[in-house]
């Protein structure tokens, strides 16, 4: 084991490693596009729907249900489905990608929605505030921590996903995986599964600087 994490040490800061098309730079630069290019689109197609049913209160149950079914879904067995119907892209990726990160964003939007004291809603309301105003001054802003933790969520789920992008022989840190297990090179496998885990650290880690810079600013405005 210790010889193992030895070569991983040296796999790691080795300076092929980190140069030309199949360097870890370029293998980062690949999973970040295709992990924030997949959470954008799910994020674009999901906070509408959670905004929305969690602030008439209609359609939650088909929402959240057909959320839950997204789920559900086995990555791997979408990609092939959507790639035998589409041929060889990166379609099949984002289409599995952004069905895995909506759900985790439409139920944690409903639920910040929800969570919302009706009585704050029905005083805003008494000052005069029309539907989209209590929307956008009140609702949103005392839901944000929950929306936020629900995108947090799916980029994680979709970077440690972004992997099955090499299954498809496209790039992204996944191809140090399968590459790896093809040429049964440990080293290399446990290298790309530690690239996948630091990314989303700091991915984590950005949204949660994000997060707390946000809330100081609306603390600072109230």
């Amino acid at each position: 084991m210790y010889e193992l994490f030895k070569n991983l040490g040296s796999w790691l800061v080795a300076g092929e490693q980190w140069t030309g098309p199949d360097g870890i730079g370029h293998r980062i630069a690949e999973h970040l596009q295709y992990s924030l290019l997949a959470t954008l689109v799910a994020a674009a197609i999901a906070l509408p729907v959670g905004l929305l049913i969690g602030h008439t209160g209609r359609g939650a149950f088909v929402a959240i249900n057909l959320a839950s079914f997204g789920r559900a879904l086995p990555t791997v067995g979408l990609v092939v489905l959507v790639f035998l119907a589409g041929g060889l892209s990166m379609t099949p990726v984002y289409v599995a990608l952004v069905a895995l990160a909506v759900p985790s964003i439409v139920t944690n939007t409903y639920a910040g929605m929800t969570a919302v004291d009706p009585e704050v809603k029905d005083a805003a309301r008494g000052q005069g505030m029309r539907g989209h105003q209590v929307l956008l001054r009140v609702e949103i802003p005392l839901a944000l921590p929950l929306i936020m933790t629900g995108l947090r969520l799916a980029l994680i789920q979709v970077v440690a996903t972004a992997t099955i992008a090499a299954y498809v022989s496209f790039g992204g840190l996944g191809r140090y995986v399968f590459d790896g297990l093809a040429q049964r090179d440990l080293v290399q496998v446990l290298g790309g599964a530690v690239l996948v885990a630091a990314v989303a650290v700091v991915l984590d880690l950005a949204l949660s600087g994000l997060q707390r810079v946000l809330f100081r600013h609306r603390r600072a405005a109230v």
